[in-house]
C-alpha cells in the first residue's frame, strides 16, 4: 500500500475474503448509538473497534485489524456475548469514533444527577452555585460535558433556553442549530448562575441582560467564550459564542474565492489609503475574512491597530483594543486616539453609527488604510445604509475603494454525495440566471452518513460579491445620483452577484440548490416564487 501497488480497499477486501468476514464502509453504514455504546469509548479507541449491530447471534464489531486475537478476547470479555468481526478502514473508524461518542448521554446523566440533588437537598441554589467546593458537583460536570461536546462537533454557539417544563440546549454547527431537550427544567438556574460566576457577571441581577467573556481549556484547546444573558418569561436564556484560539488565522487562499477575485482583493487591501468594507449578516465570516487579509499585511514595516467588540482573533505585532461602552470606551473614542498612534492600517470591528463612520472615512482620506465590516444584505445596499446613517456622499466617494459582500454556504458531504436532477421549481430558479444548459451542470446532494451526522453537509465555504469603485461610480456617488449609481453598480456586478455565484457553487456540486437559495440575496425573487406557488 505504501508503495502504491495496491489500494487500501483492495487490501482490506482480500483480508476480508481470507478471514471470511465482511468488509464494511462505515461512511455508508447507519449506526445505532445504543449498540455503539456497548463498547466504552476508552476501549473502542484503544482497540480500534466499534460495535455495529447486535442480534440473537451476538455482536458485530468492526475492527481496523481483525487479526488481533488479543483484542478479540478482550472484546468478548467486555461484551459478554459472542463477537462476529468485520474489517473497516482505520481512518474512517477514527473519524466515526469522534462523531458517535458525543457527550449527549453524559449531559443527560449529569442533568438528572443535578435534578436529583436539588430534590434531596434544602440547600439554596444560589449558595450551591456560588460555593467554592463544588468542583465535583453535577452542574460543573454538566457544563464540562457540554463544552467538550460542542468542541468535538465543531459548534460555534451554545444556546441554553429554559422553558416551562423543559430545558432546551441548542448548538450551532455550520450555521444551523441542533437541539437537545431535557425534562429537568429546574437545572437551568444552576447552569446560568455557574456561567455567570465564571464570566464575572452579577449573579444577583436577573432582570436585565448582561454580557461577559471568559477563557477555558477544553481538549487541549484554548477557547474564548463570549456570553450573553437575556431575561425571558421562564428564566434567563444564555447564548455563548465559542472562539477556538488554537486554530489560528485562516489563510486567504482557503476562503473559497476564485483566484482572479482573490488576487484583486489582495491588491485592494494593500493600497496605502482608502476604505475596504466587508459586509453580510451576523455569522457570515466577515471578521475571519478581514483577519485573513490582515495576516498578509502584518509586516514589521506596518503599524496596525484594531478596534473591536470583542477581540476575536489575536495576532502578534497588532495593537488590539477592546471596546467597553460601560466606561465610555466607544468605537469613536478609541478611533480618535488611534489616529494619534501613527497607524498605517486600522481595522474597525463594525461601523455602528454616524460618528464612527465619519471618523473612519476621513481617516481613509488622509493616508490610512481602513478595514471594517457592516451588516447589510449586499454590496449596493451598503452605500444606502451608510447614507441613511447620515454620512455625506462626498466622503463615501472620496474614501471607499471597494465593498466585499459575502455569505457562507454549507458544503455537500463528499462521503455521501450523489448526483441529482433539479425539479421543475429548481430548474425555473436556475434558468432565471441564464447561465447556460443545465445538463452541463453537476448538482449534488448528501444522502447522510456517519461522517456528516446524517445531515448531508460537512464544512462551509464562502460566496463573495466584489464591487470596486472606479472613477465613474465615484463621480455618480459624489454628486448624489443614487439612482444612476445603483443602475451602474448592478451593471458592474452582472454575473458576479451573490445569487449568481451561489447558484454556480451549487452547479459545481460544492453545495446544494437549497443552500444556494437559502443564502441568495435575491429575496424578492424567492418571495415572488412562493406567492406564485400559492
Amino acid at each position: 500500500m505504501d508503495l502504491g501497488f495496491v489500494t487500501e480497499d483492495e487490501t482490506l477486501q482480500v483480508l476480508a475474503d481470507q478471514l471470511d468476514i465482511p468488509f464494511i464502509d462505515l461512511n455508508q453504514y447507519r449506526l445505532d448509538r445504543a449498540v455503539v455504546a456497548m463498547i466504552p469509548e476508552i476501549q473502542a479507541r484503544r482497540f480500534r473497534a466499534i460495535a455495529l449491530a447486535s442480534d440473537d447471534k451476538g455482536v458485530l464489531v468492526g475492527m481496523a485489524d481483525p487479526t488481533d486475537i488479543f483484542t478479540y478476547d478482550d472484546l468478548c470479555r467486555i461484551l459478554k456475548r459472542p463477537v462476529r468481526l468485520a474489517v473497516v478502514r482505520e481512518a474512517e473508524l477514527l473519524q466515526t469514533l469522534d462523531t458517535v461518542y458525543r457527550k449527549t448521554e453524559e449531559i443527560n446523566t449529569f442533568a438528572e444527577e443535578l435534578d436529583a440533588q436539588l430534590d434531596d437537598s434544602d440547600i439554596d441554589i444560589d449558595e450551591m452555585a456560588a460555593s467554592a467546593g463544588v468542583a465535583d458537583a453535577p452542574v460543573v460536570k454538566l457544563l464540562q460535558s457540554l463544552f467538550e461536546d460542542a468542541i468535538q462537533i465543531g459548534s460555534s454557539d451554545i444556546h441554553i433556553e429554559p422553558e416551562e417544563r423543559s430545558l432546551r440546549i441548542r448548538q450551532r454547527v455550520d450555521g444551523v442549530l441542533h437541539e437537545q431537550i431535557m425534562d429537568e427544567s429546574r437545572i437551568a438556574p444552576a447552569l446560568v448562575l455557574r456561567l455567570k460566576l465564571i464570566a464575572g457577571l452579577n449573579i444577583s441581577e436577573k432582570r436585565v441582560p448582561q454580557d461577559g467573556r471568559f477563557t477555558m481549556r477544553v481538549k487541549e484547546k484554548n477557547i474564548d467564550v463570549r456570553i450573553s444573558t437575556m431575561p425571558t418569561y421562564h428564566g434567563e436564556a444564555v447564548v455563548m459564542r465559542l472562539l477556538d484560539q488554537s486554530t489560528g488565522i485562516i489563510d486567504m487562499d482557503r476562503l473559497g474565492m476564485e483566484k482572479s477575485k482573490l488576487k484583486r482583493i489582495k491588491q485592494l487591501v494593500g493600497l496605502p489609503h482608502g476604505m475596504f468594507l466587508v459586509t453580510g449578516p451576523t455569522g457570515s465570516g466577515k471578521t475571519t475574512t478581514l483577519y485573513a487579509a490582515l495576516a498578509t499585511l502584518n509586516v514589521p514595516e506596518k503599524k496596525i491597530v484594531t478596534v473591536e467588540d470583542p477581540v476575536e482573533y489575536r495576532l502578534p505585532r497588532l495593537n488590539q483594543v477592546q471596546v467597553n461602552t460601560a466606561i465610555d470606551l466607544t468605537f469613536a473614542r478609541v478611533l480618535r486616539t488611534t489616529l494619534r498612534q501613527d497607524p498605517d492600517i486600522i481595522l474597525i470591528g463594525e461601523i455602528r453609527d454616524e460618528e464612527t463612520a465619519d471618523i473612519a472615512l476621513r481617516a481613509a482620506m488622509t493616508g490610512h488604510q481602513m478595514l471594517s465590516t457592516l451588516h447589510t444584505n449586499d454590496a449596493i445596499s451598503t452605500v444606502n445604509r451608510l447614507l441613511d446613517m447620515g454620512v455625506k456622499p462626498y466622503l463615501l466617494a472620496s474614501a471607499l475603494n471597494a465593498i466585499l459582500s459575502q455569505r457562507l454556504v454549507r458544503k455537500v458531504c463528499t462521503s455521501c454525495a450523489r448526483d441529482i436532477e433539479p425539479d421543475a421549481k429548481e430548474r425555473a430558479w436556475i434558468d432565471s440566471f441564464k447561465a447556460g444548459d443545465i445538463s452541463d451542470m453537476n448538482f449534488k446532494r448528501g444522502m447522510g452518513c456517519n461522517y456528516c451526522n446524517y445531515t448531508g453537509y460537512a464544512g462551509r465555504t464562502g460566496v463573495y460579491e466584489l464591487l470596486e469603485f472606479d472613477q465613474e461610480l465615484t463621480d455618480l456617488l459624489g454628486h448624489g445620483s443614487s439612482i444612476e449609481f445603483e443602475r451602474l453598480s448592478r451593471q458592474r456586478l452582472e454575473g458576479n452577484t451573490l445569487s449568481y455565484l451561489a447558484m454556480h457553487t451549487a452547479a459545481a456540486g460544492v453545495t446544494t440548490i437549497e443552500e444556494a437559495q437559502r443564502v441568495s440575496a435575491d429575496v424578492a425573487g424567492l418571495l415572488d416564487a412562493s406567492f406564485a406557488d400559492a
